[in-house]
Formats: structure tokens, sequence, C-alpha cells
């Protein structure tokens, strides 16, 4: 829920109904509204444009008939599950490691034992005077040591939030059997990092390194960015993820100002509550999640422990407001899903289970749950759960944490509770929603969410794998 940053190195295709304006001329802007097309990366939307569905006109990339937006995504989304369903091959993506730096730990496993106890990571900030500011709670890191991951004279030099992603990244690597001495042993070429900060370069990798910054949705966007570059045969690993640490006082400053944040100071464990009706507000968090996707194959060859399978998703703007979802139902949310579905070749009966980017704001909560019982509301096997009830919304890094809490969700059968959600809100059926205590489930396929300011929406799909 960050303001939107511009997409570094990067063009786009930047959409205002019912005309599209040039293609690829400018660079990415403050909240610019469209479907991004990241450089050296052929996405659905240039393939289609360039199958003679749109014609040139000067500069100008106009449709050859009078499609809507939705219909010239949701006409790709059909052409790409037509082209699953006559059995192209493609190059599966797995996860074989994960590294975490949370207000609930810094191991994967620590980190989801807590979820799974309801533990909440949410208290007073220590780490700056803030008895002046309005919000004094935060799902801060307390106790942080970067000793062993980064060489002295570095942590010195580097922000917080460098020093998060390095140090789950290094243990993303350590959790996936990448030692030191196999990492000799491994094509540099044919590795890369796509990291929504820092950590560009790490371990001398050759492939891909660059960063995506699309607010809140910034995690997922790299994920399935690294995820399509090993698809496309570019790269067999990639260390992906998001981090963030703005709670400083010029960052809780901003979302004061927003009255985006939770005023609950005299109860900062009961602050954050998705969906519960005296919800008044988000409560920000910092920390990092990293993932270590690898190609099926390579992984099996190197004897690699597999955790989940990364089926695929999808990206989409609301292109309605800077803050605000779009107000009929979640459209955005709701195309940004379908075409996840579509291109990961999932139906819809099989998402049993979503891990939601719900952070407790009155709006957004209700939005994205209409949005999701619009698509799953048949399925009888539905849970819903918010991560963020217990460590609050770690921003650009929520996408990559709460994968890892989808991906341990699928290894050990359990979701985690929602944590303070006592009467949840008016229209919301709670025997969808996780309970207070931890539920058995067999996880089919785990969806999750992650949206941003500017409109940002992005959904990405696991699954156990077999």
């Amino acid at each position: 829920m960050e303001a939107c940053m511009p997409v570094s190195s990067s063009s786009s295709i930047c959409i205002d109904s019912p005309r599209f304006c040039k293609w690829g001329t400018h660079r990415m802007t403050n909240y610019c509204y469209g479907v991004y097309s990241f450089m050296n990366s052929r996405t659905p939307f240039q393939q289609y444009c360039q199958e003679s569905h749109f014609v040139r006109r000067g500069r100008k990339l106009l449709p050859r008939a009078a499609h809507s937006v939705m219909d010239v995504a949701m006409h790709r989304s059909e052409e790409d599950t037509e082209k699953q369903k006559r059995g192209t091959k493609q190059r599966r993506v797995v996860v074989t490691g994960m590294g975490v730096e949370t207000p609930l730990g810094d191991d994967p496993d620590v980190f989801y034992d807590n979820l799974l106890e309801g533990v909440s990571g949410i208290s007073q900030i220590e780490s700056f005077d803030c008895s002046e500011f309005p919000i004094r709670i935060a799902g801060e890191i307390k106790s942080f040591s970067a000793e062993g991951y980064v060489a002295p004279k570095f942590m010195k030099r580097m922000d917080r939030f460098m020093l998060y992603t390095l140090k789950a990244g290094k243990k993303a690597l350590a959790n996936g059997g990448i030692t030191e001495a196999f990492m000799d042993e491994l094509n540099k070429r044919r590795c890369g990092v796509l990291v929504g900060s820092a950590m560009g370069g790490m371990k001398g990798w050759m492939g891909p390194n660059y960063s995506i910054s699309t607010a809140c949705a910034t995690s997922n966007l790299c994920i399935l960015n690294a995820a399509n570059h090993i698809i496309k045969g570019e790269t067999d690993l990639m260390l992906s993820g998001g981090t963030d640490s703005v709670i400083i006082p010029i960052g809780l400053g901003g979302f004061v100002a927003c009255n985006a944040l939770s005023q609950r100071n005299a109860e900062p464990t009961r602050a954050s509550r998705p969906w519960d009706h005296s919800r008044d507000g988000f409560v920000m968090g910092e920390g990092a999640g990293v993932l270590l996707l690898e190609e099926l194959e390579h992984a099996k060859n190197r004897g690699a422990t597999i955790y989940a399978e990364f089926l695929g998703g999808s990206f989409t703007c609301d292109a309605y407001h800077i803050t605000k979802p779009h107000p009929d139902a979640g459209t955005g949310v709701i195309l940004c899903i379908e075409k996840a579905l579509a291109n990961s070749g999932v139906s819809k009966e099989d998402v049993n289970y979503v891990n939601a980017h719900a952070t407790s704001t009155p709006a957004g909560d209700i939005n994205e749950y209409q949005a999701l019982m619009r698509c799953f509301g048949q399925n009888k096997e539905l849970k819903m759960n918010s991560t963020k009830s217990m460590i609050g919304h770690l921003l650009g890094a929520s996408g990559a944490v709460e994968a890892v809490a989808a991906v341990q969700a699928i290894r050990t059968g359990w979701v985690h509770p929602n944590l303070n959600l006592e009467n949840p809100d008016e229209g919301v059926d709670p025997n969808v929603l996780v309970g207070p205590k931890k539920e058995r489930l067999d996880i089919k396929v785990a969806l999750s969410n992650s949206f941003g300011f500017g409109g940002h929406n992005a959904s990405i799909l696991f699954a156990p794998y077999q």
C-alpha cells in the first residue's frame, strides 16, 4: 500500500480507454495505469498485439475491432488455455528454497509455527521516538543481526531493507541446498535475481538481475516474472521476492497523513483484524521474503527438496483510483484472478485456499472478499486467511512472505488462523474464513493475492508437487 514507484528499465503500454497510447515510447511514471511489458520479455499482451489483433497508426497501436480492455485480456487468456489443452509442453517451476526476515522470526519453520499458534508480532514501536505521532504501533523486527551474512563494513553502510533481503536471500539458498561448494558447479549464466528492492548481482549470478517496484504488489510481480524467465528457458534458478523497511518517521508520517493506519495504540496485538467489523486500518510491518525458484528437471538432477510447484499468475490494474479499489466488486481483481487461472491451466474448482491480501482496511477487505466469492464461491472447501492479522502489512515484502506462508500451508497441511476475527463484517461468510485456531486443509491449489496503491493487482498460484 505504499505509493506506486516507477518500474526500472521498463517500457509500458498505458491504457486510457478506449484508446491506447504510444507503444514503448515512454518510461513508466507514478500511478501509470496499464498493462506492463518488461524489457527483454515477450509478454502475452505483446504477443497478442503482434498477432494482428491491433493495427498501427503512425506510432500508435489501435485495436482492430471494438474490443474493451476486458475483451482483450480474456481473449488472450482463452487462447493460452487452448494452447495448454493442446498439450504444449512447458518447463515447470518448483520452489526449492525459502528465506524470511519477519516480526515472527527469520526461519521459515519458526515463522510458520508462530503463525499456526496465532502469535502476534505487532507491538509498540521501539526503533525511534514516536511519542508525538498519533500511531505508535507496528510489526517491527526487534532484534536483527546480519552477522555471518553480510560483511561488517557493508552492514554499516546499507539500509535495513537491503540487509533484510541479503540475509533472507542467503537463507533461501541454504534452505535450498545451494552450498558454497555447489555454487561453483552452477552455470551462473543461467541463474538470476529478481527482488523488489536490492540484491542484484548476488553471488555472481549473471542471468536476469533487476528490480520491480509496483507498490504492495511488488513481490508477486517479482515472483511471477522470475518464474517466467525459467519457463522461457532463459534461466534454471531464480532468487525472487521482496523487502521493505519503512518503520521510520517519514514512513509512519506518510501513512498517518493518508488516514490509512489502525489507531489501536493501547492494544497493538488486536489492531490488525482483517474482515472484522471493527477494523480501522492496517498496521505497518517490515521484513523480507525470498523464494528459490527452479526448473523442475534441474532441481531433480541435483536432488533438491521440492516444497511446492509454482503454477503461474497474472497482474492487472484497476485503472480507477490511486488508493481506492474499484467499486464494482473488484473488477480489476477478478480479471487478475481469472487471467492467473487461465495462464496456469487451473480450474476455479481446484482452488481451495486463499492467502488474501486483506490488510484490515474497511474498503479493501470487503472488496477482495466479494471478488474472491464471485470467483470461487461455489467451492465448498474454500478457506481464506490473512497473514497480516499477525505481522501487519509488510508493504513490498508482503507478497513474498505470504507466498512462504502459502507454501508452508501446502507442506504442513495446516492453515493458520485469522487473528482478531471476533465479529465478521456483514456479508462475510464466517465458514469461508479460517477461525481463531489453525485448521487442517488438504490444499489442492493455493492462491496468494497482493494489491497496491495505483490500482496494482497481482495473483500467483502454488500447488503440491506431483
